[in-house]
């Protein structure tokens, strides 16, 4: 009777051991947390630049300043997948412990093939993987019809490619921000208040893939 008895309350606390390792599983933490004042790369177009916005209120500026930081701001008006690609290399020089990616609005504009842009983003995650430097892709809103009435569509071929080369996928930031008026300086970037939302979005989730 005893043993029964030791069996049952064992089984209890194994239950409850499961439970709480349930519970801290929704936090990933594959990775290394990074310290204060390391170098961290943000590539990306307009929306990483700051477009719309006064100077210091980019998503890089402000996530610098929630994480501590030192964050280069890789983004670049205008830019396709391919123009951030071949500016890569020598961004990578800098050694970054981290490259937050986030391209793909102007391919999508200028109707360049989804072949090209998946496979220049890709290439974008090989180079920053063969340097055995954490990644993270954001995926980029693409423009339908529905986005005239504010429903702001996320392209799926970024959860394709994030599971095809392993990496942290955010999502769901940007579409939000182009989705809300109040967030935006015009159709297709966001405003002080949105690069706000956005760099506060992107902080919990870093936080919760154990980065910082």
């Amino acid at each position: 009777m005893m043993f029964t008895q030791l069996n049952r309350r064992q089984f209890v606390q194994l239950g409850l051991a499961a439970m709480a390792l349930s519970a801290c599983g929704n936090n990933d933490k594959r990775y290394g947390k990074i310290a204060k004042g390391t170098t961290v790369l943000a590539l990306g177009d307009s929306l990483t630049a700051g477009y719309g916005a006064a100077a210091g209120a980019d998503y890089p500026a402000q996530l610098a300043n929630k994480t501590g930081w030192n964050i280069i701001n890789g983004g670049v008006s205008g830019d396709t997948t391919a123009g951030a690609l071949s500016r890569l290399p020598d961004l990578l020089k800098k050694n970054p412990r981290l490259v937050i990616v986030s391209i793909g609005g102007n391919d999508f504009l200028r109707k360049v093939p989804e072949s090209e842009t998946r496979a220049n983003i890709s290439e974008i995650l090989k180079l920053i993987k063969q340097k055995n430097i954490p990644v993270v892709l954001v995926a980029i809103p693409y423009f339908t019809a529905a986005a005239l009435v504010g429903s702001v569509s996320e392209h799926p071929m970024y959860d394709e490619l994030a599971a095809q080369h392993d990496v942290p996928l955010f999502k769901g930031a940007w579409a939000e921000v182009l989705g809300d008026k109040s967030m935006k300086s015009d159709q297709i970037h966001g405003n002080e208040k949105g690069y706000a939302f956005f760099a506060d979005k992107l902080a919990n989730f870093l936080k919760k893939k154990g980065f910082w």
